[in-house]
């Protein structure tokens, strides 16, 4: 059973580190989730960040054109 030493250190369990690939040296991250907290190595965490980035600017092109034609819509509607 993995303790807190006075320093805030833990040791992962090997067991834990063999199942998510974590070897000495590695960085790794504690993600809070609704269900508490996940450790996951670094890498792994910047790569679903970034995949989970890379339509940003798509949709926010999407977010900008349907809302201009929200807008042309109500002064439309203004005019009328």
């Amino acid at each position: 059973m993995p303790v807190v030493t006075k320093k805030y250190q833990v040791t992962i369990p090997k067991e834990v580190r063999e199942a998510l690939g974590i070897n000495a040296g590695d960085e790794v991250v504690f993600v809070r989730t609704t269900e508490g907290y996940v450790i996951k190595p670094l890498d792994e965490f910047l790569k679903e960040m970034a995949e989970l980035a890379k339509d940003v600017e798509k949709t926010v092109d999407d977010l900008r054109r349907g809302l201009g034609k929200g807008v042309e819509g109500s002064l439309k509607e203004l005019g009328d």
